[in-house]
């Protein structure tokens, strides 16, 4: 990431730390970190925080990783070995930000327990917040590279996609096509980050865990694949039949599709997280299948698999411009079959705009 960039994000997090009246973020290694500063540090249980405010952004840091993060970084360190512990550095550290005792304090809500805590004893009558509204926040609104960097890691799990269809014969493992999708992803470099193999009743299970089961003629199988390319994951689900259709399929199929149409329709600027999750709930409700539709809509997609906006029916995330996330509805019949269709999509002053380029009809497979 250049430096104009890293620039530019902590620019922006101090203006929305000024409106939010958050004096004092800390953050510990992972995807905040990785959004702001382009990298994140070797995390286990030694206290590495790095303290923003208004004045300053500095770390508390490990001796034992500072010369490799300082391959990624400028920012002061305060360093501390493991025969002195870390007190004397976080100390360090907050007084060179400014951080004082009765504050709001913005905490990174994927940090460990223990770095939190450590951190707001030193600080006596702080109120602490999550980073939603400040680093959150932006990291809800993807720049052109990252919409670029999304829109080729979507293009190829399409490729993935239509290889595993391209394999799938009765007789196969579960397992056995989740190979596949792993071995098409790594042509391009990419690493698998999940796959959802779900044949005959096990689809009825939205997270099915892939196993040995074998699969059959007239099966119908849910695909749920994604793979981080450049730094950023796709997700896409996708469904096949082995030579013939279940009994019933093509009105559930349907009524999916169906569903996923009235989210997108939905996803305008200016509506909300709870709006596209009941545009696809009531859709599917109205065809008495509403009991069968178990999770939420979609969830937002960017340096992590899921992260926010939820498209949930409790959210009230006013949707924006930029702003990434999945549509997903699905019907599961326990015994039967599961059904579920996913596009990824990003949200422009006109409306959603998908990522993916595969329809969404079934595949026919293994003949």
């Amino acid at each position: 990431m250049s430096s104009d960039v890293i620039t530019n994000r902590l620019a922006r997090l101090r203006a929305a730390m000024k409106d939010e009246g958050v004096e004092l973020l800390a953050l510990g290694p992972g995807p905040h970190m990785q959004w702001l500063l382009g990298f994140q540090p070797h995390a286990d249980e030694r206290l590495l925080l790095l303290l923003i405010t208004q004045h300053g952004a500095e770390f508390a840091m490990p001796a034992l990783e500072a010369d490799s993060a300082g391959q990624h970084t400028d920012l002061p360190m305060h360093l501390w070995a493991d025969a002195d512990g870390p007190g004397a550095a976080l100390d360090a550290t907050l007084a060179a930000v400014k951080g004082q005792g009765a504050m709001v304090v913005a905490i990174d809500e994927g940090m460990r327990a223990d770095f939190a805590l450590t951190l707001l004893d030193l600080l006596p009558g702080a109120k602490h917040v999550f980073t939603t509204s400040t680093l959150g926040r932006l990291r809800m609104m993807k720049d052109e590279d990252e919409l670029a960097r999304l829109k080729t890691s979507a293009l190829l799990a399409d490729e993935a996609m239509k290889t595993a269809f391209a394999a799938i014969k009765p007789g196969m493992t579960e397992n056995q096509v989740k190979q596949i999708v792993i071995d098409r992803f790594g042509q391009d470099g990419a690493k698998l980050e999940f796959g959802i193999i779900g044949t005959g009743g096990n689809g009825a299970f939205p997270h099915h865990q892939t196993g040995e089961t074998v699969i059959q003629k007239c099966d119908a199988i849910v695909i749920d694949i994604g793979a981080r390319l450049n730094g950023m994951p796709s997700d896409i689900t996708r469904m096949c039949v082995v030579g013939e259709k279940p009994e019933g399929y093509d009105e559930i199929h349907a009524i999916v599709e169906g569903a996923v149409q009235a989210a997108m329709r939905a996803a305008r600027p200016g509506a909300t997280a709870r709006d596209i999750d009941a545009a696809a709930r009531n859709h599917i409700a109205q065809a008495g299948y509403g009991d069968h539709f178990l999770h939420r809509t979609g969830h937002g997609l960017g340096i992590e698999v899921h992260e926010p906006p939820y498209m949930t029916g409790s959210s009230d995330t006013v949707l924006e411009e930029g702003m990434v996330f999945s549509i997903e509805p699905g019907i599961y019949l326990v015994g039967k079959f599961g059904l579920r269709l996913e596009e990824i999509v990003y949200l422009t002053k006109d409306g959603a705009v998908k990522f993916s380029e595969l329809p969404r009809d079934v595949a026919v497979v293994g003949d």
